[in-house]
Order: structure tokens, then C-alpha cells, then sequence
């Protein structure tokens, strides 16, 4: 759980969301529509974004999963580059849609570090806002592709090799 290994027993019944809200105070992911729909429940499960409402938290058995909580530098607390993309851009009015939008979009620029504007529509046309951010939240996924590449850059050395350790892990 957020680099952090973590043992719990729980009812096989009981969804990821519900664990992570209840058991470990992890409130980023938001309860939103229960139906995997709305995107407000996003985690990231081995890299991948995966709906915490409708996920029974045993098949989460053994994954590394990542909340908005695990994204900021540990050592540092420095915000991971999507973090601050979002707070650059001003993409979050309300918050609620917040946590799946970022995660969504990690997923998206750890896939594809340059993507346009059609790119992120698709990728987060899954996740709902309510607050009609769209445009703003667009921008912010922009603008955290362009910090992800220019921290990339900045760990490369001119003979190519990288030159620095990784950051916060997601």
C-alpha cells in the first residue's frame, strides 16, 4: 500500500474502496457511483488504474497499490509531477473527481510521456466531473507531461546515462 507493505484480514466480500476508507483512513478515493462508472474510486493496482468500488479487496492480494496518498516524494514530500500539473493548471475545483483524474492520468503518461489533447479526452473519458473542469483538468494533464519530461531530461546526463535514482514510486 503505497510502497508500504500492509497486512490486513478481510471479509472476502468487502471491496477494495471500503478497506481502503475504513480499515487504513485512505480517503482519497471517493465513493462515487458504487458501479465502476464515475472514476471518483481509482487506484492504481500494479500500475494500472483500477475501480476500488467494485473490486473485492482479496483479489487485491500481493498488488502494489497506489493512492493519491503514496504519489508525493517520501523522503522529500515533494508532489509527484501530475500532482503539481494539477495544482499549476488549476484542475480541481471541487476535488471529488480529483483523486481518479490523477490517477488515470499517471497511468495515461507512464504508457504515453506526449500525449495531445485527444489523448487525454480519450483516457479520461471515463472519469467524471461534475464541476465541468474539463478544459482546466485537460490542461493539467498537459502540463504534468511536460514536468514528467522535463524531470526525465534533468536525470539523463549528456552522455545519455541516467545520472539520478528514481522518485516516488506509483
Amino acid at each position: 500500500m503505497n510502497g508500504r507493505p500492509q497486512t490486513l484480514v478481510v471479509d472476502a466480500h468487502r471491496t477494495l474502496l471500503d478497506v481502503l476508507r475504513s480499515d487504513l483512513a485512505i480517503t482519497s478515493p471517493k465513493y462515487g457511483c458504487g458501479l465502476a462508472q464515475c472514476g471518483s474510486c481509482t487506484v492504481l493496482i500494479d500500475g494500472a488504474p483500477a475501480r476500488s468500488c467494485v473490486m473485492r479487496a482479496a483479489k487485491a492480494n500481493g498488488a502494489a497499490i497506489t493512492t493519491l496518498e503514496g504519489l508525493a516524494h517520501a523522503q522529500t514530500g515533494e508532489l509527484h509531477p501530475v500532482q503539481r500539473g494539477f495544482v499549476e493548471a488549476v484542475g480541481a475545483q471541487c476535488g471529488y473527481c480529483l483523486n481518479g483524474m490523477v490517477m488515470t492520468a499517471i497511468a495515461l503518461l507512464r504508457e504515453n510521456p506526449n500525449p495531445d489533447e485527444g489523448d487525454v479526452r480519450a483516457a479520461l473519458r471515463h472519469n467524471l466531473c461534475r464541476c465541468g473542469t474539463h478544459k482546466e483538468i485537460v490542461a493539467s494533464v498537459m502540463r504534468a507531461a511536460e514536468l514528467m519530461r522535463e524531470e526525465a531530461q534533468a536525470q539523463t546526463s549528456p552522455d545519455g546515462t541516467s545520472s539520478a535514482g528514481e522518485g516516488a514510486s506509483a
